[in-house]
């Protein structure tokens, strides 16, 4: 069996169904998250292409995240008024896991960038204000 035909097959039998349609974006954007010791870390980060539910990232320095981390990731403010951003984006800081590591750099051993799933209701990713409910404070 050639290697284009087990291919074919593979691509066939396993279909990559993307969840959210994604726009290739450069963004600068941080992830922040907390270490196994429980140290904060940050690194800055560009996007390489964007959707309502998912993000690749590349980071500027090395870092190593470890494999369905929780992050925080947002977007830098000066970027956030992009039109084609996704609204859930242009919020500020939302709750993100890392389900994909790319692919390691020889040179620094560490990945080359991450692909995140942003954790939001789908439903609520499509709202462009949140909705914010008043509370009532007692005296």
């Amino acid at each position: 069996m050639n290697t284009s035909a087990a291919t074919r097959q593979t691509t066939e039998a396993y279909p990559q169904h993307r969840i959210g349609n994604r726009k290739k974006m450069a963004v600068p954007g941080r992830l922040t998250w907390r270490d196994a010791s429980g140290t904060l870390r940050f690194v800055s980060v560009v996007t390489r292409d964007v959707s309502d539910v998912d993000a690749f990232v590349e980071c500027q320095v090395p870092a190593c995240i470890p494999l369905y981390r929780l992050v925080h990731f947002q977007i830098e403010r000066p970027a956030r008024d992009s039109d084609d951003l996704p609204a859930v984006l242009q919020q500020g800081k939302v709750l993100s896991a890392v389900y994909r590591v790319g692919p390691y750099k020889s040179a620094t051993g560490t990945p080359h960038g991450y692909a995140l799933r942003l954790l939001v209701d789908p439903k609520r990713s499509a709202l462009v204000p949140p909705v914010r409910e008043k509370l009532a404070v007692a005296n």
